[in-house]
């Protein structure tokens, strides 16, 4: 198959969070499956900087990518938004070559200037992947109901089928679909990791730079990795961990908080002291040292799709506090970690009953794996995608497409 993938953001844009690492891991997979893959997508590099690559590249890993440049970076700061303006015309040469189009997020600039050429000619099929960005519960509610108003019944009408991470994304989905008149079918699956980029044999020297770079010496480490944003519950972790030092004084426990800074900076800024640790954007090798180095991993979000910051610290053998709003039920099941509620006790009480056993972290970290291993790689994530995409699929146009030199 010939697959397009549609995205405001891809490799190394790793600063957009969970969209980039997941589109590039499904993108990596299917070419290694044989797949010809392609990624439209912008020069957006972060909020502030562009990609200094080429505009068309085929990557090591075999994904053709090809980037169109942003009129402005300025909207990107203000509103999320890309603003790629000819990515019209690179669109039609490479939709004409595809067997499917798989759009990334629902409201987006891309999806608004693209889906339109879909209505010509052969039309190849269309399909959504939300990433976890459908419910108005999570932060930008009113701009999120103003753009569905407006824009979003375009793109729902025009696509064959939906990709939620969970049950909830796919209940979000149909019921938006309905207030936009659209059908479309539903189907679940879940992110995944490189499990060998997480358990590679220089995984411990990553460790030990990352322990040396930010003077960790040999402390038990709780590591948070995540955009400071209030949904991601950081506040809330930063005070049970210090609520959990004060009532059970745990010698040589530090908190590290590696993400970018999106608006929670200044209000946890008063709650830091010596044992916690903030870290800012960590790149590629400094996020698998960071994995390599902890031994408990927090994520107390109050919304997420399928936290993909969550899986690589399952991959990574890490045990971990969860909250329901991760989506990730099975590491209680398993053993893998722990989930409570996104509120200073119970979190604090998690914490203490991991980084005062060694034990039971070691006992969790062998679940995690297993876990990950039977269910969250993305080999496994990309034959999924490959069942649903055959079935989509018209049986002239995939002759068509082999046939074409």
């Amino acid at each position: 198959m010939h697959i397009l993938h549609l995205t405001p953001y891809y490799a190394p844009a790793y600063a957009f969070g969970g969209v980039t690492r997941a589109v590039t891991g499904m993108a990596r997979a299917l070419a290694r499956r044989g797949h010809t893959v392609t990624v439209l997508t912008t020069d957006a590099l972060d909020r502030r900087h562009r990609s200094a690559g080429p505009a068309s590249m085929i990557t090591a890993d075999g994904v053709r990518v090809v980037r169109v440049r942003n009129l402005t970076l300025w909207t990107r700061r203000a509103a999320n938004l890309s603003t790629p303006l000819a990515i019209r015309r690179a669109a039609r040469t490479l939709i004409a070559e595809a067997d499917l189009v798989h759009a990334h997020e629902l409201r987006t600039l891309e999806n608004l200037l693209v889906t339109p050429l879909l209505d010509h000619g052969q039309r190849p099929p269309l399909i959504l992947s939300p990433h976890g960005t459908l419910t108005t519960a999570t932060g930008r509610g009113r701009f999120k109901q103003v753009w569905d108003r407006f824009l979003s019944g375009s793109v729902a009408r025009r696509t064959n089928a939906v990709i939620g991470l969970t049950t909830d994304e796919i209940a979000d989905a149909e019921s938006l679909w309905r207030q936009l008149g659209a059908q479309s079918a539903m189907h679940i699956v879940p992110n995944g990791v490189d499990l060998a980029e997480l358990t590679g044999p220089d995984c411990a020297a990553r460790g030990a730079a990352f322990r040396q770079r930010y003077d960790l010496g040999a402390d038990t480490i709780c590591l948070f990795m995540g955009r400071l944003h209030a949904r991601k519950g950081v506040d809330v972790l930063i005070r049970a961990f210090r609520w959990t030092n004060h009532k059970a004084d745990l010698p040589g426990t530090r908190l590290v908080i590696a993400g970018p800074d999106e608006g929670m900076g200044a209000q946890i800024a008063p709650l830091l002291d010596d044992r916690i640790v903030l870290t800012g954007y960590l790149d590629s090798d400094a996020r698998l040292g960071a994995l390599a180095a902890a031994d408990v991993f927090a994520l107390p979000a109050v919304g997420e799709g399928l936290s993909l910051a969550a899986l690589e610290a399952l991959g990574a053998g890490l045990p971990v506090i969860l909250t329901p709003g991760c989506h990730l039920p099975e590491v209680a099941a398993v053993g893998a970690g722990l989930i409570v509620e996104p509120e200073t006790v119970p979190l604090a009480q998690a914490l203490h009953a991991l980084l005062s056993d060694a034990e039971r972290r070691r006992a969790m970290g062998a679940a995690a794996q297993a876990l990950i291993r039977e269910r969250y790689t993305w080999d496994a994530v990309a034959a999924q995608l490959e069942t649903i995409y055959a079935g989509l699929i018209s049986p002239d146009r995939r002759s068509t497409s082999a046939e074409a030199p």
